[in-house]
């Protein structure tokens, strides 16, 4: 073995390592946005031009049930189906958290997300198709609504 490469059985776990890492970090809103460029090597992550919105629900609105219906709006970008280290600053994925919680990694602009009763601040971020933020981060305002049984 030389000096700078890895055994065959190291290299998987490295890559599984890193992909958690990633995954991590864009799963903490206030987590420091990851510089690790898509070649491996340190570097910035790129801005994007995308716009995030959420248009559904609305804010101090109240919702019945154990699951209520996201409607989000995305100007300036496009989501893309397929994960991919080759980012474009205007294609990726939405993320969403309920409570600072990363409840989905989405690749569409609706869908049911679970809830419990209380109050609810809903945040959504556009992320690159590489799963990690943008720098700066793509976030919508939040939205806060109260959810009854």
């Amino acid at each position: 073995m030389t000096p700078h490469r890895f055994p065959r059985l190291v290299r998987p776990l490295l890559g599984a390592v890193a992909a958690t890492l990633l995954v991590a970090a864009c799963s903490q809103p206030g987590a420091p946005t990851p510089t690790v460029a898509p070649s491996g090597s340190l570097g910035p992550r790129p801005a994007s031009p995308a716009k995030v919105e959420i248009v559904q629900p609305t804010a101090n609105s109240t919702v019945t049930g154990a699951s209520v219906h996201v409607v989000l709006k995305l100007t300036g970008a496009t989501i893309v189906q397929a994960t991919t280290t080759n980012i474009r600053p205007d294609e990726g994925h939405l993320h969403l958290y309920v409570n600072n919680v990363l409840v989905s990694m989405n690749y569409g602009l609706e869908q049911d997300i679970p809830v419990q009763t209380g109050t609810i601040d809903l945040k959504a971020e556009f992320v690159a198709a590489d799963h990690a933020p943008f720098s700066p981060r793509v976030w919508a305002p939040d939205v806060i609504f109260t959810v009854h049984a």
